[in-house]
């Protein structure tokens, strides 16, 4: 594992669980004690977190991470959702991915397909994103293709925004696309937090020949603030935790649930 890409995944377990020791990095990257340790040193030398006796903890000089990115329970559920996610993907395709932790989620697994890794200097997949964290977890995949959409950052979501970003997105098409959502309620649709994000998640979808709500069990049933239009949805993938009832709503909004 390259050096960067170590310190992407430092991040992420720091993300996820606000602190971390050098024994959990050795168990999760398989990596030496000493390897770990100049790893944690040089991300402290950055401001991105705090060094501790034998580890690290958020720092809050570096950034506060968005709410959407916080206290994260679901992990199993949204890595099942992931790997089926990323099958769906074959070589040479373009795939459309927002923000939000289940799509982040597959752009980790896009990015550990070995399958996907062609003869060398051959790009074999691209990724078109809104998302500024999806796409520097993928900068380090020299056989991904990554365009960045533009536009204006939501702090909330890490995603571009605005007209620039529908400007780029109106521009090209995706053969697939994964969007996540805050809130999906079966009579009213699929639900985000902010307009803006909503304007660009939905030409997302209108570029796309095949897109997918993406979004763990405890999602439906759920609220937020502004409604996503669904009439060009390919359907949605989510966890086996949905009861019948639930499922039958899904059913009779017309939404084709797909179960990881």
């Amino acid at each position: 594992m390259k050096r960067e890409e170590r310190l992407n995944h430092v991040l992420d377990l720091l993300a996820r669980h606000g602190k971390i020791d050098v024994e959990q990095i050795v168990e999760q990257l398989g990596v030496s004690a000493a390897t770990a340790r100049r790893d944690l040193d040089s991300l402290a030398a950055a401001s991105l977190l705090t060094r501790t006796h034998g580890g690290a903890v958020s720092s809050t000089v570096a950034y506060d991470l968005p709410a959407r990115y916080q206290n994260d329970s679901r992990d199993d559920e949204k890595a099942q959702i992931a790997r089926a996610a990323a099958a769906m993907v074959r070589p040479d395709m373009v795939v459309g991915l927002s923000g939000g932790t289940t799509t982040k989620a597959i752009a980790h697994e896009l990015g550990m397909r070995q399958d996907l890794i062609g003869e060398p200097g051959r790009i074999t997949l691209t990724v078109v994103t809104n998302a500024v964290n999806i796409a520097g977890l993928l900068a380090v995949r020299p056989h991904i293709r990554v365009m960045v959409t533009g536009g204006v950052l939501n702090a909330r979501s890490y995603e571009l925004v605005g007209p620039m970003a529908q400007a780029a997105l109106g521009k090209i098409t995706m053969d697939l696309c994964f969007v996540g959502v805050n809130g999906l309620d079966p009579r009213l649709g699929p639900m985000v937090s902010d307009e803006m994000e909503a304007a660009v998640n939905e030409l997302m979808v209108a570029q796309s020949r095949d897109s997918y709500l993406v979004l763990d069990s405890s999602k439906v049933g759920t609220r937020s603030f502004v409604i996503l239009d669904t009439a060009n949805l390919t359907g949605m993938i989510t966890d086996r935790q949905l009861d019948a009832g639930q499922l039958a709503a899904l059913d009779a909004a017309g939404l084709k649930v797909l179960t990881a």
